[in-house]
């Protein structure tokens, strides 16, 4: 495997001083590219591969200076509004750099495993003494495995703690690379209902519960996370479904309950994307206490977010 400090990947975010992706504080690196499309996703910006740039239309003072900058001839006035070609774009940036509103964004670009890793550095002094250390999301990081592998391979060299934060749909053959160098793995689960799960994420749950039930045999250390939809996983039978399989999971003793919250909707917009949980209600304290009930009396301690 190698594990050159040169080798690239695609990130759209890196965020220090995170509290809830993993023990203690932690900096999140976001992976671009996901292959599920979970209708409440809450980083729209994680599931397409590869850069990508937009335009807020609100903010354009029509000045013309991208159209003079784009060295592709993505861009086109129609009156007071910029029309992107996305076929001719490759997210080059020109625009956003020359922009004086802010109208223009990139979102994505190409990392090396040597400037993640200096990134990280900035932020080591606070986990020294604690578990804090570095967590990888997305998007699905397990879509970019050997960049992902070479950049866990690193920071365990610098004795910095490794969360992986996952859908687990990968071949198993990627996870078990992958899995020797995590210290902990954050894992969700979605629904146990395969077609339903089909129906809400875009693919079948039988690759990730296989792979969670061979990690937790082989004693890797794992969180459970129940991102907690209201109407789609919600109701009693899967609730009581989900915490039988965990509670059935060597090593397994608790899992954390995420309710559902549209704040991701403007992210949607700005994208110029549908929001697709926009017939979903915020999951209120009734339905959070309640899941938590159900899940206890599977034998787990359930934590309120995570």
């Amino acid at each position: 495997m190698a594990s050159s400090t040169s080798m690239t990947g695609t990130l759209f975010a890196i965020k220090r001083y995170a509290l809830h992706d993993g023990p203690d504080l932690r900096i999140s690196v976001f992976f671009k590219g996901c292959p599920l499309s979970c209708l409440w996703c809450h980083n729209p910006e994680g599931m397409r591969s590869g850069p990508e740039a937009h335009t807020s239309p609100e903010k354009c003072v029509a000045c013309g200076a991208c159209l003079l900058a784009c060295p592709h001839n993505a861009l086109r006035a129609a009156g007071q509004t910029l029309i992107r070609d996305p076929s001719a774009c490759p997210a080059c940036g020109a625009c956003a750099e020359v922009c004086p509103s802010l109208a223009h964004e990139v979102v994505g670009r190409t990392w090396t495993v040597g400037a993640v890793l200096d990134e990280i550095e900035k932020d080591a002094p606070f986990f020294e003494g604690t578990c804090g250390g570095v967590t990888f999301s997305g998007g699905e990081p397990l879509d970019q495995p050997e960049f992902l592998e070479a950049l866990l391979v690193e920071c365990g060299r610098r004795g910095w703690h490794r969360a992986l934060d996952t859908s687990g749909f990968a071949p198993w053959e990627t996870l078990d690379r992958i899995r020797r160098h995590v210290d902990l793995f954050l894992f969700d689960l979605k629904h146990m209902d395969a077609r339903k799960h089909r129906a809400c994420t875009g693919v079948d749950n039988a690759l990730i519960l296989g792979n969670l039930r061979i990690l937790a045999d082989l004693g890797s250390p794992l969180q459970l996370r129940l991102p907690l939809i209201p109407g789609l996983n919600d109701d009693e039978a899967n609730l009581r479904s989900t915490g039988l399989f965990a509670a059935s999971l060597p090593g397994v003793r608790s899992i954390d309950v995420l309710p559902y919250h549209s704040a991701a909707r403007g992210k949607y917009k700005k994208l110029g994307l549908a929001y697709p949980a926009d017939r979903i209600p915020p999951a209120n304290a009734e339905m959070v206490s309640r899941a938590a009930t159900i899940l206890q009396n599977c034998g787990l301690s359930v934590r309120i977010g995570g």
